[in-house]
């Protein structure tokens, strides 16, 4: 259970939609090239169609306050079988990175504290439709900053999906070293410009803000959720 898992959810029914080329897109798709199971017609580049019209926001805000900068996608909207494929592969990933065997009865309690720092990062692939993973709905969007004039991706001190403290949003507020302080910076402009335009950050992931999704409502205040599991035939070009 998250903290936010209770809140209720009051569909509000928006399409998926594309994001419009003007974005820049981190590809090939990371997930995809993994393995994970999206099917050949599943475009991942999707959100709903409310939580496009506020990234165009947020880019129009980056733009004002650094014009050589601009948004730039990892991922989006995330079925429930891709988001299960993918805290597989995490975790075995993960416990082969430690040397752990997951079939060692004897490295139990190295695998279980595997399974909780991958869950800090991924969220449960949850078939309760009132529990929906924050990236099913289509209203949660993994992103960073990049050049405007080539399409690169700043260093933000830590890379996306990376388990470990590093990741958390304000790991570099206080460095002292001049290139930790830019970390920060940049992981603050990016929060900046995504809070100004109606997006709450996760706790622990400077990459992810959601809009609409539970999540969001947590975060933010709000009563309910708006956007519960956004099934595949809802998507539009």
């Amino acid at each position: 259970m998250r903290p936010w898992s209770c809140i209720p959810i009051n569909e509000s029914n928006e399409e998926l939609r594309s994001l419009p080329h003007e974005f820049l897109r981190l590809e090939p798709h990371p997930y995809a090239s993994a393995g994970a199971p999206y099917g050949a017609d599943v475009d991942p580049f999707r959100l709903r169609s409310g939580v496009v019209e506020r990234l165009c926001s947020a880019q129009h805000l980056l733009i004002q306050r650094e014009p050589s900068l601009r948004l730039a996608i990892f991922d989006a909207w995330r079925p429930i079988a891709v988001q299960a494929f993918m805290v597989e592969f995490t975790t075995t990933a993960l416990c082969q990175e430690r040397g752990i065997n997951r079939d060692d009865p004897n490295q139990r309690s190295a695998v279980e504290a595997v399974v909780r720092d991958v869950g800090r990062f991924w969220a449960p692939p949850s078939r309760n439709p009132a529990m929906p993973p924050p990236h099913s709905t289509g209203g949660a969007v993994d992103l960073t900053l990049a050049s405007g004039d080539n399409g690169c991706p700043l260093d933000m001190g830590g890379a996306i999906d990376e388990i470990g403290a590093v990741s958390e949003p304000d790991h570099f507020a206080t460095a002292s070293l001049a290139d930790q302080q830019i970390f920060h910076k940049r992981r603050c402009l990016l929060r900046d410009v995504m809070a100004a335009a109606g997006f709450e950050q996760h706790p622990n992931e400077w990459w992810h803000y959601s809009h609409g999704d539970q999540l969001w409502a947590w975060r933010s205040g709000a009563s309910t959720a708006i956007y519960a599991e956004a099934p595949i035939r809802s998507a539009t070009a």
